[in-house]
Parts: structure tokens; C-alpha cells; sequence
């Protein structure tokens, strides 16, 4: 009779046969039973099957097999000495095993893990190298468990092995020393171990002139690990080090001798990891590198790689060589040290990294260069990355227009790439270019410009797109040089907009959208109006790649044209909805990106009957096709809390089920939630994102719809819906939370009022600038709650305040964050002044300095009469008193600079406001008297000082 598994884990697993005759398994050799091996078999079998129900089942069998150590046994005899099997099947044993390893050494019998550790030694020379690799990880998973104590045989047999005329052996021992050296490079080179690395740093040097590259390519970097640290042991060897690592000349072929190499891809880290060291360091950086030999050598071999022809080869190793190269140079381009490294050397660095941005062979068949119209086949799924909602942040409008706060934001300016995902010479030397213009600013053109005319019009059209790429790459680095170039290339750009070459087109997109800000500075009929006609044809282009770069680039010009696309919305829309119905499924989720975007930037412009009607019954329809758990809701979620928040109340005919949709998303997450915290074992944890992009469209409603949103709430729970969101553990969730919280209170108060007393604690433990965008949002809603209750707020403020003050004095705060914390500070101290102007003086001078980039808007104005009523409390927390009560600017002068500084920023106060800032001002002009004030105002900057004498009359 066969044995289940189960039994043969209590029967046999236990020291007991069939027979009940006790075996030893101390013997040396131990051997499996042929039925309980074939179980073990059958069971690593079905878990390589795609079926869910099985993998469970196999993961219980798991659980209870681990019970027994001897299990472990069986696994590690299916990893090195079952070689009938296949090798995926006797990898995964052992992978099962380096877990088992890692949960449940110490409950190891001796004898188990002792027969681990025999079995691995004996069989890291494994034919196959999947199952070299994976015994190396088993060694090193086993070492890390504080095993190189304990195991002293362990380093001296691997490097021993190395002898070894078998290549096998001594490339298995080379990778299991790779990875000891990446784990336990600090225990490798300390007393406890007796300094290991002084015979092993001499040992690896001789395998740098192997005739094998994956043997060179281990020993560098088993060497690279210790670069950094600047390992004794590979100081006393570094001029070996050095001359081992020498280039071959040109014209070798390769070929060995003389004690030179050609260095692999993985030997080229050691640059990485100098560069590193560059970074570290606040002194030269020549004397700061291991070695000042290696730096000299390390830019002569980078060069000589890069323009060695061997590097032009399509063979990986060759181009991997040559992108390890490039990211030397990256690395080294996001360095403070950068500009004085390289200042000598762009004139041979930027034809290397223009030359690299070229698509290689590889990359035209993978991308399907040779592909140009494919909008009617299918996506494959696979192709589609996963979408994840971005929590809503919410941000303030400043003088320059900018939007979020940069760790807000999450752009991906790829090079137009997105869907060749491997990292590749091209991207590296893009990226590496795009740094390089953002440091060196217009000394890069000299270098450039004589490169770039004759790439973007060669007749040749992977040269061509090359020489758009490069255009797109220094744009942001180097515009205000290229500003004389523009009104010249941007025609040529839109030109390639129409190129019969797909990638040509695609590329184009993208560069034109780095431009766009310099398209919509000048007159609409020069450049915008062409560029935006162009574009939207390109939307409807019969390649799903220039589709996506299109979308992507009118996204772009979205954002920076706002307002001036108004007169041109009934041609955008019906292009837009007409690319609906001609979009495949991946290409569609960008579509709604864009239509957000559209309505995000014209704003009530778009609520006109004409637009509603063409704009609105797609979306609808799409939104009646998808369910509640299609992960598309994301992208049409946002979209529609765009379109809402623009539409106001041109979107109440279609506000009740969507209202109720997002009620639903939430409440049912929050279920699912429930259950899976009570019972993990029967339920899944919910995709919380669901919850996330709901609570974001009920805050665009709020916003947009206003009071009208009133009855929508007063018929749903969803004021206790979001008591439990704003105590989620993720901190996403309760940022959203937050961001509808305050849109209800400016929608809706007399509905979140009974709940203040229950949502104020949860606020103010929310004041925590480790989670900046939740910090953030709690801020904001805080302020527009203060608008609201007035001084009821008063038994609050204790509660608050203390953390803005903290929040708006600690350094490298997010501007966001201050300018949101600020305006708080200022609404809650103009409805509770007694109980905030005493600490004035704590927080004056980064609210002021937080504020003087705002526009003009409520929350400003709101803001400012606080502090102004504060001021009126507490003069002294600006202006220092003596101890007459007499202002006496000179004792502290400075924080009413940036007082008058901010009430400067103001364009066009209110006139209740104006009054108020000029009664401050001529107040404490009067009192210090006419001397003392102009000798005070002598301080202040030229433009400060004509702005308030023309706005104040001081």
C-alpha cells in the first residue's frame, strides 16, 4: 500500500519503517524510502501547477511536512543527487528548502543540518547551472543563519574548490562565494572569523585572468563587494588589483595575455561603487577613492570601453559591458562632485552617450519597429502594467502656476520606451544625458549642437529618432539655451509628428511634450494651434504606440496650455471620444488620463450643454459595463472625479448612482477588510485601492457639486463610513479620508458637525510629518473645519496646535505640507486668536516666509486676517517690546521684514484686508516714529520697499 505523505511524516519521518524497526538516520548515508520520495515528488510536481486550489493544497501539506525536520532530508536528496528529474522540479526542492532554512534552522536536528551542508559541498560542481545557483543560495541562506562561525570548513573547501580543473566546480564555488561575500562582507573581514579576506582578496586576483568570463566576472565582483568599506586586505593588494584589471588594446579581439583582460559587465560595478564613495565625500575626489591610482585608470578604461568597437557588437555580454559603462557615468552625473569631475571630459563623454541612445537591432524587433498600423489587434494582457490609484493631495495655487509638491508628484518622463521594460543602453544613456543637462546647463550645447543637426535630419530614420530623443533629453537641463533654436525645430518636430516611421512619430510626441511650456509662451498661431492639431491626429493613429505617446504628450500640453485650449474643446472632445471606440484595452486606460486632464485644466469651461453631451454618455457607458472588483475603475474613477469636480452642476443628472456606487465600494471594502482581519485563514485581504479612488470621487463630487451633494449624504452612512477610513492602517487610505473629509465641510458642515468631537482626536493624531501627503490632508481639513465651527473650535486647540508649530519650524519640511500647516495656523488663530497669538512669536517667520508665493485666493485671505488679528493681541510676538511696553524694532527687526515681505505678496487684497495690513503697519511706523522707521526700512530689498510705499504709504 502507498503511504500519503501524511502518514509517511508521522510513520517513517519519525524514526520508524512500515515494520515499526527503528532506522538510524545518523548513518553517513543516509537514503530516502522510495514511497515517501516519490510522495515528496508528486508533491513539488503539483506545486508548479497554475491552479489555485491545488497550491493550497500544497501549501498545507507544506506546513505539516515542516513539522518534521527530516522532511528536509528528501529535499536537499531531490536538489543534488535526484538528476533524473527535471531541473525545475529539483531547483524548486531546493528554494522550498532555503525557506525552510530561513524559518526553521535552529529546530534542526545536527544530524539534518549537518547532511545539508555535506550535500551541498559535495554537489556545488552540478552540471547544471539553475542547480549550482540555487545550492550557492541554499550555502549562503545557511551562512546567514550565523553559520560561518560554525561551519569553518565552509570557506576554506569553496576556495579550494576553485582549484578545480572542472569548470562546473569551480564556477558553482565562485557563485556561492559571490553571494557569502554580498551578505557577510563586514563578518569576512573581522576578528571573529580570524580575517578570512586576507587569504581570500589574493585568491580572487588570480581568477581576474581566467579564460572564462563568468569565472572573471565572479571573482570582480566578489572583489567590488569590499571597494567601498576599503577592505585592508584589498589595499595591501590594490596595485595587483589594478594591474590585473588592465584593458587589452585595441585590435586584440579579445584575445589573453600579458597579464591584460577584457573587463565583464559585472566587473564594471566597481565603478558604481566608486561613485558611490564619491558621493560620500565632502574633500577632493581624488584622494577620497580607494586609491589614487584607481581613479586615473577607472576614467582612461571608461572611455576606452565606450569607444572600443567590440562595445558595437550585438552579443548581450558585449552590450551589457557597454551599459555598465553608462551607468558609471550616470551614477557619477547624480553626484554633488559631478561638474568638477567632468568639466574636462564632456567633449569625449556626450558623443558616447548620443551614439548610445540609438535603438539597437534587438530593441526595433522587440518593440516591432517594422509594425506601423496595429490598432485592430488585440492587447495581450500581459502587456498591460498594473495600475495603482495616487491618493488625492491637496496642494495650493502659487504665483508661478506650479501645482503638487514634488514628493507629491510621480511622473514618468521615460524616454518614450515604456513598453521595452528591461533597462538598456539606450534608456541608461538617455537618463545619463538628462542629468548631465540638469548639471552643466547650457555648457553642455558647445558639446551638443553640432551633434544634434546632423541627427535630426539624417536620412536615416533610427539616426533621425535618436537625434529627437537627444532633443527631448536635455530639454529641461538646457532650455534657456535652446530658446533661439525652438521657433526652427519645434516645426521640424511637429513635421515628425507625421513621419512614416511609427517609432519616429512616437518619439517626436514625447520630445514635443518636453517642450510644451515654450509652445504655450508664445502667440497660439505659431505654435500651440499646429502642435495640438498634429497631436490629435496622432491620437488617432492606426499604431497603438503612437496612440499611448500622443495621449501622453496632450496630457502634458494640457496641463501647460489650461485655459487656452477653451476655444478649441469641441474639436479636442470629439477627438477624444471618438478614440473610445478605437482603443484597445491598454491604450484606453490612458485615454481617461487624458480626459481627466482636460477637465482638471479648462475647469468650468467644460460645463456647457454642447460638451456635457458628447463628453458623458461614453463615459457612462463604460461605467455600466465594468464591475465593482475590475481593476479599470481605478483609471475611470479618476477620470470622472476630474469631470465632476469641473462639470459642478452639469454633473447632476448623472451624480446619484455614481454617488452611490462609490458608498457601496467603500462600505464593501471595509467588509471585506473586517472579515479578513477576524478569520485570515478563509478570507483575502481587499484591495484596499478599491476604497482608496472611491473616497477620491466622493471628495470631486463634494467639490464640485457643492451644496447639491447635501441630500446625497443626508441619504448614505457615509459620515460613519469615513470615521472608520480615517483610522485605517494604510496610510493612503486615510489620506484620501481626510481630502473628503474637508471637501464635506465646505459641502455639506451641518452633516459632519455632530461627528466633530469624534474626528478632531483622529486629526490631531494624524499631525505626523512621517506620512507627509496624510499629514498634509489632515492639516487642510483641519483649517476648513476651523471656518466652519468658528470659536467653537476652542477646546481643539490644544489639541492641534502644538504639532502645527512643531510641523511649520522643522527643517526640509515639504513645501506643501508648510503651506498647508500655515494656512491652518492662521484660520485657527482667527477664530480662537486668545488662544493662539500667545505663540506668535514661534511660528511667525515660516508662516510668513510659507505664504508669500501663494495667489490670492479665500484660503489666503482667511489665513492673513488671522494673523492680523493675532498681531492685534500680541504685537510683541512680532515686534520685540522693552520693558516700558515701547515697540523697539531694533531689538528684532527681522521678523517684521518678512512680515511686510508677505503682506507685499498680496496683488489684490480685499479692502477690509488692506485696511487691516495698512492700520499694522502705520501702527508700528507711528510708534517707533518717522527716523527710526526709515533707518528700519532701509533693510528691505529695493522691490519691497517701492511696493509697500505704493500699496501702504511707508
Amino acid at each position: 500500500m502507498v503511504l500519503s505523505i501524511l502518514e509517511i511524516s508521522t510513520g517513517y519521518w519519525d524514526g520508524l519503517n512500515q515494520d515499526g524497526e527503528l532506522r538510524s538516520l545518523r548513518r553517513m548515508e543516509w537514503q530516502p524510502d522510495e514511497q515517501g520520495l516519490q510522495q515528496v515528488l508528486q508533491l513539488l510536481k503539483d506545486s508548479q501547477s497554475p491552479d489555485t486550489a491545488t497550491q493550497r493544497a500544497v501549501q498545507e501539506k507544506l506546513e505539516q511536512l515542516n513539522q518534521y525536520p527530516d522532511f528536509n532530508n528528501y529535499l536537499i536528496f531531490v536538489l543534488t543527487s535526484l538528476k533524473s528529474e527535471d531541473e525545475p522540479t529539483r531547483s524548486l526542492s531546493g528554494l522550498i528548502l532555503k525557506n525552510n532554512v530561513k524559518a526553521h534552522y535552529q529546530n534542526f536536528p545536527s544530524t539534518v543540518a549537518d547532511f545539508i551542508k555535506r550535500e551541498c559541498l559535495n554537489n556545488i560542481g552540478d552540471p547544471s547551472p539553475l542547480i549550482r545557483a540555487t545550492i550557492g543560495i541554499l550555502i549562503t541562506t545557511i551562512a546567514s543563519k550565523g553559520e560561518l562561525q560554525t561551519w569553518p570548513e565552509l570557506l576554506p573547501q569553496l576556495c579550494n574548490l576553485l582549484n578545480s580543473e572542472d569548470y562546473n566546480t569551480c564556477e558553482g564555488s565562485f557563485g556561492a562565494l559571490q553571494k557569502i561575500c554580498e551578505d557577510s562582507s563586514e563578518l569576512l573581514d573581522s576578528d571573529a572569523l580570524n580575517r578570512p579576506l586576507n587569504i581570500m582578496i589574493p585568491k580572487f586576483l588570480q581568477f581576474f585572468k581566467h579564460c572564462s568570463p563568468k569565472i572573471r566576472s565572479h571573482a570582480i565582483a566578489c572583489v567590488n563587494q569590499f571597494i567601498i568599506s576599503r577592505a585592508q586586505a584589498l589595499m595591501d593588494n590594490i596595485d595587483t588589483f589594478i594591474e590585473c584589471k588592465s584593458l587589452p588594446s585595441k585590435g586584440r579581439g579579445g584575445g589573453w595575455g600579458g597579464g591584460t583582460i577584457n573587463v565583464s559587465a559585472q566587473g564594471l560595478r566597481l565603478w558604481g561603487a566608486a561613485g558611490v564613495t564619491l558621493r560620500r565625500s565632502s574633500s577632493p575626489w581624488t584622494i577620497r577613492v580607494p586609491h589614487p591610482k584607481l581613479c586615473v585608470w577607472c576614467f582612461q578604461s571608461l572611455f576606452a570601453l565606450a569607444t572600443d568597437e567590440d562595445c558595437e557588437r550585438t552579443q548581450d555580454a558585449d552590450e551589457n559591458v557597454a551599459l555598465e559603462a553608462c551607468e558609471f557615468w550616470l551614477t557619477l552625473a547624480e553626484q554633488p562632485i559631478c561638474k568638477e569631475a567632468l568639466s574636462g571630459h564632456l567633449v569625449q563623454l556626450i558623443p558616447i552617450l548620443v551614439n548610445g541612445m540609438k535603438y539597437s537591432e534587438i530593441d526595433i524587433i522587440l518593440l516591432k519597429g517594422d509594425v506601423e498600423e496595429d490598432d485592430n489587434v488585440p492587447d495581450s494582457e500581459q502587456d498591460i502594467k498594473p495600475r495603482f490609484h495616487k491618493s488625492r493631495t491637496v496642494t495650493l495655487q502659487h504665483e508661478g502656476g506650479e501645482g503638487e509638491e514634488g514628493e507629491d508628484i510621480d511622473e514618468d518622463e521615460d524616454d518614450d520606451d515604456d513598453t521595452l521594460s528591461d533597462w538598456n543602453l539606450r534608456k541608461c544613456s538617455a537618463a545619463a544625458l538628462d542629468v548631465l543637462a540638469n548639471v552643466f546647463r547650457d555648457e553642455l550645447l558647445p558639446h551638443l549642437l553640432p551633434l544634434l543637426k546632423g541627427l535630426l535630419f539624417h536620412p536615416d530614420w533610427v539616426v533621425k529618432e535618436s537625434g529627437i530623443l537627444v532633443l527631448g533629453a536635455i530639454a529641461e537641463g538646457c532650455m534657456q539655451g535652446m530658446v533661439p533654436y525652438l521657433p526652427e525645430l519645434i516645426p521640424h518636430l511637429i513635421q515628425c509628428l507625421c513621419d512614416k516611421k511609427a517609432l519616429v512619430r512616437s518619439i517626436a510626441c514625447w520630445t514635443l511634450s518636453r517642450y510644451a511650456h515654450w509652445v504655450v509662451s508664445q502667440p497660439p498661431d505659431a505654435h500651440l494651434k499646429p502642435l495640438m492639431t498634429e497631436l490629435l491626429k496622432r491620437i488617432l493613429d492606426g499604431n497603438k504606440r503612437v496612440q499611448e505617446a500622443a495621449c501622453s504628450a496632450f496630457a502634458t500640453l494640457e496641463e501647460e496650455a489650461c485655459t487656452e485650449l477653451v476655444p478649441y474643446l469641441s474639436f479636442i472632445l470629439d477627438t477624444l471620444v471618438f478614440a473610445f471606440g478605437k482603443y484597445q484595452h491598454k491604450n484606453l486606460l490612458i485615454l481617461y488620463d487624458a480626459i481627466g486632464t482636460l477637465a482638471d485644466s479648462v475647469g468650468h469651461h467644460l460645463n456647457q450643454p454642447e460638451y456635457i453631451q458628447k463628453l458623458m454618455p461614453p463615459l457612462i457607458q463604460k461605467w455600466n459595463e465594468l464591475k465593482d472588483e475590475d481593476k479599470d475603475l481605478f483609471p475611470l474613477l479618476e477620470c470622472l472625479s476630474s469631470v465632476a469636480t469641473a462639470l459642478q452642476s452639469g454633473f447632476l443628472p448623472y451624480c446619484e448612482p455614481v454617488y452611490q456606487r462609490c458608498v457601496t465600494l467603500v462600505q464593501k471594502t471595509l467588509a471585506q477588510a473586517m472579515m479578513y482581519s477576524q478569520q485570515p485563514d478563509q478570507y483575502e485581504a481587499p484591495d484596499k485601492d478599491f476604497m482608496i479612488v472611491a473616497l477620491d470621487l466622493l471628495s470631486g463630487l463634494a467639490e464640485g457639486l457643492g451644496g447639491h451633494v447635501d441630500q446625497l449624504v443626508a441619504r448614505s452612512n457615509i459620515m460613519t463610513l469615513l470615521f472608520q477610513c480615517m483610522q485605517d492602517t494604510m496610510p493612503e487610505v486615510r489620506q484620501s479620508s481626510f481630502a473628503l473629509l474637508g471637501d464635506l465641510t465646505k459641502a455639506c458642515f451641518p452633516h459632519v458637525k455632530p461627528c466633530i468631537a469624534e474626528f478632531m482626536p483622529i486629526l490631531g493624531t494624524n499631525l505626523n510629518p512621517e506620512f507627509i501627503s496624510v499629514c498634509n490632508n489632515a492639516t487642510w481639513a483641519i483649517g476648513e473645519i476651523c471656518m466652519q465651527m468658528g470659536v467653537e473650535m476652542q477646546p481643539y486647540v490644544a489639541l492641534v496646535l502644538p504639532h502645527l508649530v512643531e510641523i511649520i519650524n522643522r527643517p526640509n519640511t515639504p513645501k506643501t505640507l508648510l503651506e498647508n500647516t500655515a494656512i491652518t495656523i492662521g484660520r485657527l488663530g482667527y477664530v480662537c486668536p486668545q488662544e493662539v497669538a500667545p505663540m506668535l512669536q514661534q511660528f511667525i517667520r515660516p508662516w510668513c516666509t510659507s505664504l508669500r508665493n501663494i495667489r490670492d485666493n479665500e484660503e489666503k485671505d482667511s489665513a492673513f486676517r488671522g494673523i492680523c488679528v493675532m498681531i492685534g493681541v500680541n504685537p510683541g510676538g512680532v515686534v520685540q517690546t522693552d520693558a516700558f511696553g515701547s515697540s523697539c524694532l531694533s531689538l528684532l527687526p527681522q521678523d517684521f521684514i518678512f512680515f511686510c515681505d508677505a503682506v507685499a505678496s498680496w496683488v489684490s487684497p480685499k479692502d477690509d484686508l488692506r485696511d487691516m495690513f495698512y492700520k499694522i503697519l502705520h501702527g508700528f511706523k507711528d510708534q517707533v516714529g518717522e527716523e527710526n522707521w526709515q533707518q528700519f526700512s532701509e533693510q528691505f530689498p529695493p522691490i519691497l520697499k517701492e511696493r509697500l510705499s505704493a500699496c501702504y504709504g511707508v
